[in-house]
């Protein structure tokens, strides 16, 4: 298979799984007093400090948990009584999370981008303080949120601000001081780590409420027994990966691989074009020819893409995002995303650029005369 869905779940990394196999057959629980707990609570608080400093915070402002789902809504949990806003173009944990809490939704422009003056306009009009949450970059568009302005605007007016890093790890630098946000989400998948481990960052004294009671794991925030081994793995992922030395090969067979399918359908329309994106990722559209269509031709011919979001049905839906976005329904329907990875090659942008043509000059429709 050629694997070009990195922003759903990336492969694991060799490194990041000997790492996590060179633990995972021990009893590593970090409450326990004895020799084996001892052990684990020392892997535990390294990888605590690994982190915290790959991303410019202290290490008592980690708290591991079991996805960065789990993390968005601890922090819409310890808020609820907050007037909350979020971006419309947020991850599904998020934007029906706050739908849930009563949550406004903020503006984005054509291209994806938060309007900051809308952002302060509705902040000023609650007249008290709001919790804030925005993306750092985009899951499907792969665009960039000016996060240190809307951290100002967001202070400006007593606020909070909650960030979901995810789709960002390894691929463009992560630095909570320049960032200047309050909390943060990160996972490990996305980027070449275990499923089933992130951290929600705290900073300072910002208030949080643990989501599960129980034991007084993470510092009575997060109870239950912590996942040693993905934790682990999780810290080698982070300091492999901190310097995104991976980012500039993969935003140049982005690169290549967009020039290649607008040359050969200059109808194509490739979303947030214009402004700052990950550099492994590609939203755009074949023109006349359905998003379902596509991920059924790719799936035969062994490419693994995605598309808008999957409701339960198993049906594709239009995206969320790119209706947020202003664009029209029916295109958003021929809307596909490709995600680079770690290991991706030349070799594999160039089959997946065969088999796209191919299928667009069986399909397209025939422009009017």
């Amino acid at each position: 298979m050629i694997y070009l869905d990195h922003n759903a779940t990336s492969i694991l990394r060799p490194s990041v799984a000997a790492a996590m196999d060179a633990v995972a057959h021990e009893p590593l629980n970090a409450s326990s007093i004895h020799a084996s707990g001892r052990k684990a609570k020392k892997l535990l608080e390294d990888a605590r400090v690994q982190i915290a400093q790959a991303i410019s915070v202290f290490p008592n402002e980690i708290i591991f948990v079991s996805s960065a789902t789990e993390a968005n809504i601890t922090v819409l949990r310890s808020f609820a009584d907050w007037p909350i806003l979020t971006s419309p173009i947020e991850h599904a944990s998020m934007g029906k999370s706050g739908r849930l809490l009563g949550a406004s939704k903020l503006e984005v422009d054509a291209q994806g981008l938060v309007k900051l003056d809308n952002l302060g306009e509705k902040l000023a009009a609650l007249g008290r303080p709001a919790l804030v949450s925005v993306m750092l970059a985009n899951n499907e568009t792969g665009v960039i949120q000016p996060i240190a302005e809307i951290a100002q605007i967001v202070h400006a007016h007593g606020g909070l601000l909650h960030c979901d890093a995810v789709q960002a790890l390894s691929k463009i630098p992560i630095d909570c001081g320049l960032l200047q946000v309050d909390l943060m989400s990160l996972c490990a998948h996305k980027a070449g780590g275990p499923v089933g481990v992130g951290a929600l960052v705290v900073r300072g004294e910002t208030p949080i409420k643990p989501l599960f009671l129980g034991g007084g794991q993470e510092l009575g925030r997060r109870a239950g027994t912590e996942n040693i081994p993905a934790i682990v793995a999780f810290a080698a992922l982070v300091n492999e990966t901190a310097d995104c030395h991976e980012a500039a090969e993969m935003a140049r067979l982005r690169d290549w691989l967009q020039a290649a399918l607008t040359q050969a359908a200059p109808d194509t329309i490739v979303f947030s074009n214009e402004v700052a994106r990950l550099p492994n990722t590609l939203q755009l559209t074949m023109p006349g020819v359905s998003n379902e269509t596509q991920l059924m031709h790719f799936d035969l011919a062994g490419i693994a893409v995605s598309a808008g979001s999957a409701c339960s049905s198993g049906r594709v839906e239009a995206s969320h995002v790119l209706l947020a976005m202003g664009v029209d329904k029916e295109i958003a329907q021929t809307a596909i995303r490709i995600s680079l990875g770690w290991n991706t090659t030349q070799s594999d942008v160039e089959k997946f650029a065969e088999s796209w043509k191919v299928l667009y000059n069986k399909l397209r429709k025939p422009v009017a005369a």
